[in-house]
């Protein structure tokens, strides 16, 4: 039974033609009304995964539902269909668990606000934000287990409650909610911050619609998606074949020894609207790194992607939807079925840019961009500070690395960035300042973007020095399979993770560990990977290569992927490097249009001489999930 809109004036809104100055300016509130929601949201956080990164999606939505302006919509649509309740004015929603609304949030951790905003008896638009919790209970510091079974593991699930209800705040929810989680004043703060954003932004379309008028407002969101969707029609139409085109890319593990996952997906276009198919991506996982992709985020996710390669112009927002038709086996990788653990389901969510690259790149590859920084590397560390005298504080951190973007059709790849362009990064500062650690480097990994023509960006590397006794835990990819180049460039260099103890023994731990003890002294080497590499590496300017030597961006045995020889001051040989470009050249074949490196059981043989970690076991699965998924 669809949720059930209580409006106490039934008057239609009129549909008004909207002339270009007001829509213009009726846009461009919107888009400040979401930005002044990201610094409401900043300014009254707590926790530095919200506070300092910005791990949070605001939208503005019409009253039906549809984005109009944000980073995550397309799930309020499914919300009301499912939502088995009232919604009236003095409302508010609150929610956390996935399978409740069919992936709208796509782990626990992630807790959900959404305001229904009413103006004069009538619902007019929805606001909504929802953002990163450090913990919410569970197994384990931070609540995000990747070897977890099931999502009962992973802490506190909420399903769509009102936390106001005709105006009066549920304290007992919160009570009984803020009891299950070991940062209490974190998740109170930042679910008090998630609320106000959303407020101030109900307040701004009060505002709006009260300066120009109702009718006059909701038309103008009207035209705004129409607008879109006229826009998306078209570049679907140029960019997207009737031909189908498939492309398949990898999760190196689940954190308990097997993988790698696959995910493929295949696309057409059958007249104006476009099928994406995930037929052939592996079964769930017995782990957690599953992700519940609801299939109005993934139209999302293909829609920002087509704006930001081809037409960066169009404002994005959920007009296009109907263009787009997503399939997703039931029981597979991208549609687990109740209770599978979805904690670390970031690495699926990050690789499906990869995907949608390699889909829409093949008939266009001047567009083209190589595999990237897709992926949240996470750091969780936590214990006891007893460094005072008389003192025992509980400490607990959960960080988000950064990595290399891949090299693109119109430049290098940037180094060491979010996968998220909204997200910043902790200032060491901060994290020296109140937590038991000190930052001893941070810098970019040399050579770890994938040579070419454009380079890819280079991944981090992060040292950090554990000043107290504790424990850690990693989510991280791309150590096993590499990210791969486009357009002859090459795959950017794999992640790494090195633990040098206080005694003086060194070891290479896993990319996705649990409860892993640290003593204070310890050094943890935090490396990530390079983005892969655009066009022929023998065509990028010498002089450009010898600069970067300077920068620390690239080694002298690095520049020779290029065909550049150099010594250390990045003072460039021409002669050396005119014959060795040569030599390159004759020795080689045609230069492929994606470069994977090795095949996967070429990659499982040289694993650990290579990574200093056992390959990953082929996962083999029950019949009746296979069953599930084809």
């Amino acid at each position: 039974m669809p949720a059930q809109i209580i409006e106490t004036n039934d008057t239609p809104f009129e549909k008004i033609d909207i002339d270009p100055v007001t829509l213009d300016i009726i846009e461009n509130a919107l888009r400040n009304a979401r930005i002044e929601m990201d610094a409401t949201l900043v300014r009254t956080a707590m926790s530095p995964g919200i506070r300092e990164q910005g791990d949070a999606f605001p939208l503005i939505a019409d009253p039906a539902g549809k984005m109009i302006v944000g980073q995550f919509g397309s799930f309020i649509d499914g919300f009301l269909k499912g939502y088995d309740d009232t919604l009236e004015d003095g409302d508010m929603i609150f929610l956390s668990d996935p399978y409740s609304c069919d992936g709208a949030v796509s782990h626990s951790n992630d807790w959900l606000v959404l305001l229904p905003v009413f103006k004069d008896g009538r619902l007019i638009a929805f606001t909504a934000m929802f953002g990163h919790q450090s913990d919410i209970g569970g197994s384990v510091p931070g609540s995000m287990p990747i070897n977890a079974s099931s999502i009962f593991e992973e802490g506190v699930r909420i399903p769509p409650v009102k936390i106001w209800k005709k105006g009066e705040y549920n304290d007992d929810l919160m009570k009984l909610v803020m009891h299950q989680t070991r940062k209490p004043d974190w998740c109170q703060a930042d679910l008090n911050a998630l609320i106000a954003s959303c407020r101030v932004a109900s307040k701004r379309v009060i505002e709006m619609a009260e300066r120009f008028g109702d009718d006059v407002y909701v038309s103008a969101t009207q035209e705004l998606l129409a607008r879109n969707h006229r826009a998306m029609k078209a570049l679907l139409s140029q960019a997207v074949g009737e031909k189908p085109v498939s492309f398949e890319d990898y999760l190196c593990d689940d954190g308990k020894g097997y993988g790698p996952y696959k995910i493929k997906c295949t696309m057409w276009r059958e007249g104006d609207k476009v099928i994406l198919d995930f037929e052939g991506t592996d079964p769930q996982s017995a782990a957690s790194i599953n992700f519940l992709l609801n299939e109005n985020m993934f139209k999302m996710f293909f829609g920002i992607y087509m704006i930001m390669v081809f037409d960066p112009q169009i404002l994005f927002n959920d007009g296009f939807y109907d263009l787009i038709e997503v399939r997703i086996p039931k029981g597979s990788l991208l549609k687990p079925q109740f209770p599978a653990a979805l904690s670390g389901r970031t690495h699926a969510l990050g690789r499906i840019f990869d995907i949608l690259g390699g889909l829409l790149g093949q008939g266009t590859p001047e567009f083209l961009n190589a595999a990237g920084f897709s992926s949240s590397p996470h750091l969780f560390y936590s214990g006891w500070d007893t460094r005072q005298s008389n003192s025992r504080e509980w400490f607990q951190l959960f960080q988000i690395g950064f990595g290399g973007i891949p090299g693109r059709p119109l430049g290098d790849g940037p180094d060491g960035h979010s996968l998220w362009p909204g997200f910043t990064n902790v200032p060491n500062e901060f994290l020296e300042r109140y937590f038991p650690l000190r930052i001893e480097r941070y810098s970019t990994e040399p050579d770890s973007g994938g040579a070419g023509l454009h380079r890819g960006g280079n991944g981090i590397h992060m040292t950090y020095r554990f000043l107290a006794d504790g424990e850690i835990a990693i989510h991280d990819d791309r150590w096993f399979v590499p990210p791969w180049g486009v357009n002859g460039g090459h795959p950017g260099k794999r992640a790494k993770k090195v633990l040098e103890r206080a005694d003086g023994t060194t070891e290479i731990v896993g990319n996705k560990i649990e409860d892993v003890a640290v003593k204070a002294g310890d050094l943890l080497h935090f490396i990530t990977w390079g983005g892969g590499g655009w066009g022929d590496p023998l065509e990028r300017d010498p002089e450009t290569v010898g600069l970067e030597i300077r920068q620390g961006l690239v080694t002298p045995e690095g520049a020779r992927e290029y065909g550049v020889v150099a010594d250390i001051k990045g003072a460039i040989d021409a002669d050396a490097t005119e014959s060795l470009r040569e030599e390159m050249k004759s020795s080689r074949g045609e230069l492929p249009l994606f470069d994977y490196g090795p095949g996967i059981e070429e990659l499982r043989a040289s694993c650990e001489e290579e990574t200093g970690l056992p390959a990953p076991v082929q996962p083999e699965w029950t019949a009746n999930l296979a069953e599930a998924a084809e």
